[in-house]
């Protein structure tokens, strides 16, 4: 057989990853918070994109001349892409960015584009030169290390200790506490020991009380010394914490030689402690929860889920601006526009195929988590990704993107979407499985109920939960069981019988 070279044509499809296709695609999985920080980056790079304005009354008002859409707007011959050549620009279409979802055409709701684009709520009001923003006049959160040089600054004259005060506050955790060797630090400095202890016992009475400890039982110590609570029988405790961690309550008492309602007691003064005071002053930025979809019952007995509004940006393509500066535009200026537009039109619509893909996966999920919504955790079903992309003809990946990071307000709260993704435990009666959520859920609660004479094991548990008709094996309910942060029954029962027999 004669081996030799040749040429053959084919024909083939593959999915050009352009940037713009790579853009839509992190619109996906986008939060709230994220895509407005998004937008307005583009904002400052586009000079073609710009939110639509809400009046004070929350209503967005009806778009202008300049803002009407490309359909009924006519440029100048000479200015502005086809949809062809947009196309052949970004080497892609809109329609390759869901492969998986056929016929786009179909309406999931009516005139949907036109609803969120125009409703209220987005939060961001008109600039109109009249208002301020009121969270301007709020002062600045307070760090942990402010709050301690202040009290540095207050609390030594020495200016030798007062830099190795400085010094060792630099040190500190975000909890509060001395993650370094003090001894160290006085040596590079070149102060004596002596100085070094004085030092430190005066910075252990800064507030809050418990900081520059340097173990969770010095951090407790200085609390209860604080408290002057700090006898014998107390430091006995503080040097056993690990025999509280596993609950052994008789070596406790023998240690500390109390009662077991002295024990008890003491017990409820460790609880009111702050094993972590630095924590307060942590200043990371919290971002409030924005639900992106809401779902209500309606008068039919079905759900109505519609799109959050003040979750939507509103984003219009000026195309009066660009029509009047590309008559007098020079030839890079033109192809610098043209970009812009291009830029511009894409976000719109891929904001627009946002919201519809959102609204989709909300409706599918609601469809199959109806049980949950209507009557609590106990009816909440199985459910993976597959199943709803296979429903709603999404491929997994984009169905994943979707329900991250973004949350369902409905009437049993509000709900991050893969909250309701759950695997299944089987069923002793060869039904519908049933969702792990709600096996952790009768695992808690038949935790809840039980007696402190009789105190419920792992295998207990295994029998009760199979004459509910859930099929569950034991070392899953000791994996459930852990990951609540529920003891052992050892541990249970030693707690409950000691607070038992204190009251």
């Amino acid at each position: 057989m004669a081996v030799s070279p040749r040429l053959e044509l084919r024909q083939s499809q593959s999915l050009v990853m352009t940037p713009q296709l790579m853009q839509s695609i992190r619109l996906l999985q986008m939060t709230h918070a994220e895509l407005e920080r998004f937008i307005d980056s583009e904002i400052e790079k586009n000079p073609l994109v710009e939110r639509e304005e809400v009046d004070t009354a929350g209503e967005a008002p009806a778009p202008e001349s300049e803002n009407r859409p490309i359909d009924g707007f006519t440029l100048p011959d000479g200015f502005g892409p086809s949809a062809v050549e947009m196309a052949d620009t970004l080497d892609s279409s809109l329609e390759n960015i869901f492969p998986d979802e056929p016929g786009r055409e179909e309406v999931v709701a009516p005139d949907l584009a036109a609803q969120w684009k125009s409703a209220a709520g987005s939060g961001h009001a008109a600039s109109d030169g009249d208002g301020f923003d009121i969270a301007a006049l709020a002062p600045a959160r307070l760090s942990l290390g402010d709050h301690v040089g202040e009290q540095i600054a207050f609390a030594f004259t020495d200016p030798g200790e007062r830099r190795l005060a400085a010094e060792l506050a630099g040190h500190l955790d975000e909890n509060g506490y001395l993650r370094t060797d003090a001894g160290e630090i006085a040596s590079m400095l070149g102060l004596p020991a002596a100085s070094l202890e004085a030092v430190l016992e005066t910075l252990q009475q800064f507030d809050p009380p418990g900081i520059f400890a340097r173990s969770l039982s010095e951090c407790l110590a200085i609390q209860l010394r604080r408290k002057d609570r700090f006898d014998p029988a107390m430091e006995a405790l503080i040097a056993n914490l690990e025999l509280l961690a596993r609950r052994d309550f008789a070596a406790l008492r023998r240690l500390c030689g109390v009662g077991e309602a002295d024990l008890v007691d003491m017990l409820g003064e460790i609880r009111a402690l702050d094993p972590k005071p630095g924590a307060a002053f942590a200043i990371e930025p919290s971002e409030a929860i924005v639900p992106d979809v809401t779902v209500r019952p309606a008068r039919d007995g079905t759900w109505d889920i519609e799109l959050n509004a003040a979750a939507l940006p509103r984003v219009l393509v000026d195309q009066s601006y660009y029509a009047t500066v590309a008559r007098k535009a020079s030839a890079p200026e033109k192809e610098f526009l043209s970009e812009c537009l291009q830029s511009a039109n894409w976000l719109v619509r891929s904001l627009d195929q946002r919201a519809r893909t959102i609204l989709k996966v909300a409706t599918e999920i609601v469809r199959r988590q109806d049980g949950f919504l209507a009557n609590g955790i106990t009816h909440m079903r199985p459910l993976n990704l597959r199943m709803v992309a296979d429903a709603i003809g999404m491929h997994e990946s984009t169905v994943s993107r979707v329900t991250a990071n973004k949350y369902m307000m409905t009437p049993r709260g509000v709900f991050e979407m893969r909250y309701f993704f759950n695997s299944g435990v089987g069923s002793a009666n060869a039904d519908e499985a049933h969702s792990s959520e709600a096996v952790r859920h009768e695992i808690r609660r038949l935790i809840e109920g039980e007696d402190a004479r009789a105190v419920l094991s792992d295998d207990d548990i295994v029998e009760l939960l199979g004459k509910r008709g859930i099929a569950i094996a034991r070392r899953t309910v000791a994996k459930y069981r852990e990951a609540m942060n529920i003891p052992s029954s050892v541990q249970r029962r030693r707690e409950k019988r000691a607070f038992a027999a204190a009251s």
